[in-house]
């Protein structure tokens, strides 16, 4: 038999839609689910599982439009519908209370949840997700001239990210060449090769709809002001979306929040800094899944 610690590679019919998802750890353990960013899918978190399986039961379903789910015609791409996705999803598994990794857009999605069913979140590990307007990055100009101006033309330049060399320049963002040694290729290459046409305009409406979420950011600041939920924020500064400022803008509303910053880390830490990260969740777990659930 496979030992618990293993990555089981699963998939569900939901409501008639096939979704593929990655599982690890024992049936009754503790819950950590793990929604994933863009523009990737339950892949970004391969490594991650088995450091944590022998104590908790890790799920990281790939979005419908994502990874090796299915990509129905007649599905709400965008925050809303990703939300209602991971509440059906957990309550498919019989999920009722968990911890949330909250990274890049999944971090928007999984404080929709949050916010929606707060009695069911036990605990936040944040990692690069950005919720603050005023501590947005630099790469956020492209988006920001097309927020201000919707224009066909600028709606184009957003469409050429959804490419491949789009796709490695999210990856790598900016880190320095060292750390961009230990990202590999299999990232952009995967989910380029993934990307249909459909899923191509499903991304570019997501991206979007980006703009439609910066009304959010009052909302997911409010849940976690009036919820106090236990919280770890690890974040890697050198990256062009979300600095450190996106980071310590947390602690406004989370006081009591525990921060790590990897001062060359980026975006995608558990890519460059998976073993310091993993010891940090496994700490920060042990210490706050037996405290009570969250009214």
């Amino acid at each position: 038999m496979p030992s618990s610690t293993c990555v089981r590679h699963q998939r569900l019919d939901l409501d008639g839609v096939d979704i593929f998802y990655r599982e690890a750890g024992p049936p009754d353990a503790p819950v950590l689910l793990l929604p994933h960013g863009y523009p990737c899918s339950s892949y970004e978190f391969r490594n991650l599982m088995p450091l944590l399986a022998d104590r908790w039961r890790l799920l990281a379903p790939d979005f419908p439009g994502c990874g090796y789910s299915a990509t129905p015609y007649d599905f709400s791409y965008g925050f809303d519908g990703y939300a209602h996705f991971l509440a059906r999803f957990t309550n498919q598994l019989g999920v009722e209370h968990f911890a949330l990794y909250l990274h890049d857009f999944g971090s928007q999605i999984g404080l929709r949840l949050a916010i929606s069913r707060p009695q069911r979140i036990t605990a936040l590990i944040l990692q690069n997700g950005d919720i603050y307007e005023d501590q947005l990055g630099p790469k956020y100009a492209a988006l920001k001239h097309f927020f201000a101006h919707p224009s066909d033309e600028a709606r184009a330049t957003l469409a050429e990210a959804v490419s491949l060399e789009g796709f490695r320049g999210e990856f790598l963002n900016d880190v320095e060449p060292p750390l961009a040694a230990l990202i590999p290729p299999d990232l952009w290459q995967l989910h380029w090769s993934l990307t249909t046409p459909l899923r191509k305009r499903i991304a570019l409406q997501v991206i979007a709809g980006l703009k439609d979420n910066l009304a959010w950011f009052p909302h997911y600041q409010a849940y976690l002001r009036q919820h106090q939920p236990p919280t770890l924020i690890l974040w890697g500064p050198r990256d062009g979306y979300m600095p450190e400022g996106s980071a310590r803008a947390y602690l406004r509303d989370l006081p009591g929040a525990e921060l790590h910053l990897f001062d060359d880390g980026g975006h995608w830490l558990l890519e460059t800094h998976l073993l310091e990260a993993a010891e940090l969740i496994r700490d920060f777990l042990e210490r706050t899944q037996g405290q009570a659930q969250p009214g």
